[in-house]
């Protein structure tokens, strides 16, 4: 095996060109198949990610935040905007049946850096309450946010033990919380107390949160649903209840995201079939045309005393090793495409986009260099048949 191995190496060698070509083929096949699965995998984390992160049944919102921003925008793209309702809408939340766990949030989007340090979305959350939040900032940070206290999103240009300016109010950033491949990834989390230091503050900036009641407001609450009750029949109690505000599920914004995400995977994966089926009808052809031009080489060696079984594992083993050098390369490329513009790619989409962890692209990419030696060597092996059994004899006086 090893002499077969070490003259299929020399053969490769020997002719760079006819290698460069077998490998460029089944490079493509391997940028392809690598590449179209780390978008595929990214999508599905993101989702995945999305519906960790949320946690909620239902998200009560104003009215007027319909208008305002896209609710899937909330999430997706970090555009929560800045609309305001009544704190009382939250005590209003517990009074209905089925509501098991009511949290509030509170938004403000920072302005230019005249008055901020950075431009970002401002989020402020009860610790006491919060049930989607605070589970992700507790992996980061092993106590309450304090007051004048931050905890950034990943994506957020500012580092642990940093002052940040937000309306002229310095707060100190605590922790810098994990990828979720979400608009939440640009965000920057506060509690109530800081939130409303900050709303007063940009009162004073001309950035008005102001409702007619003039009370304490809140942007939304998130709601969670007593196991066994009926999560439509809740909303609907929600929307009957509460005035001037609307209950969604958030169901229905995961399910668009969802079909969004089907339908990019299906096309992907499309894509990824017709590079395969076309690489492999080009290795075939590619095969088919090196058998003419190696029949003299086999009649040499044949007449030298080498088997047919030994000829047949050469060709075998040389498209193999062709195979996996292309897939090295293909795997190389669609890295050097991908992870350099992963938020490129991120905000093309529009969709939860969380890069897999590197144990995952590592098998990952050893897979696809692995599939690209297999699919060159089954390429192969009709050439390789045909290689093994030619007549010397007759080979080498057709030569002449």
């Amino acid at each position: 095996m090893s002499k077969t191995f070490s003259l299929s190496a020399k053969n490769l060698i020997r002719k760079p060109g006819r290698t460069a070509i077998l490998a460029l083929l089944t490079a493509f096949l391997a940028l392809a198949v690598f590449g179209g699965s780390v978008v595929v995998l990214s999508l599905r984390s993101g989702l995945n990610s999305l519906e960790a992160r949320l946690g909620a049944d239902i998200i009560l919102v104003p009215t007027e935040a319909q208008s305002k921003v896209s609710f899937q925008n909330m999430f997706l793209q970090g555009t929560t905007g800045a609309f305001y309702m009544d704190a009382s809408a939250l005590e209003k939340v517990t009074e209905v049946e089925g509501v098991e766990k009511a949290a509030p949030q509170t938004f403000l989007a920072s302005l230019k850096a005249d008055c901020c340090s950075i431009k970002i979305q401002v989020i402020g959350i009860d610790p006491e309450k919060d049930f989607t939040v605070q589970p992700w900032i507790a992996r980061s940070l092993t106590k309450e946010l304090g007051d004048m206290d931050v905890a950034v999103g990943c994506k957020v240009e500012a580092n642990v033990g940093e002052i940040i300016r937000l309306y002229e109010q310095r707060c100190k950033v605590v922790a810098r919380l994990e990828a979720t491949g979400t608009g939440l990834d640009t965000a920057v989390y506060c509690n109530m107390d800081t939130m409303n230091a900050l709303l007063k503050a940009a009162e004073e900036k001309g950035v008005s949160h102001k409702i007619e009641s003039g009370s304490d407001v809140i942007s939304a609450v998130y709601i969670k649903v007593k196991d066994g009750c009926d999560i439509d029949a809740v909303n609907s109690r929600l929307n009957g209840h509460i005035r001037k505000a609307t209950a969604v599920r958030t169901r229905s914004m995961i399910t668009g995201v969802s079909d969004s995400l089907a339908g990019v995977s299906r096309t992907v994966s499309g894509l990824i079939v017709a590079v395969w089926m076309l690489a492999f009808i080009i290795l075939l052809l590619a095969f088919a045309l090196i058998i003419q031009e190696r029949a003299r080489e086999f009649a040499v060696l044949r007449l030298l005393g080498s088997s047919r079984r030994m000829l047949s594992r050469m060709v075998l083993t040389e498209s193999a090793l062709c195979g996996l050098l292309g897939g090295i390369a293909g795997v190389g490329l669609a890295a050097l495409l991908l992870f350099p513009f992963s938020q490129l790619i991120e905000s093309s989409l529009r969709l939860p986009y969380l890069m897999p962890d590197a144990g995952k692209t590592l098998l990952l990419a050893a897979g696809t260099a692995l599939l690209s030696a297999v699919m060159a060597a089954l390429a192969s092996v009709a050439a390789a048949y045909r290689l093994s059994r030619i007549d010397p004899g007759t080979v080498l006086r057709e030569g002449n």
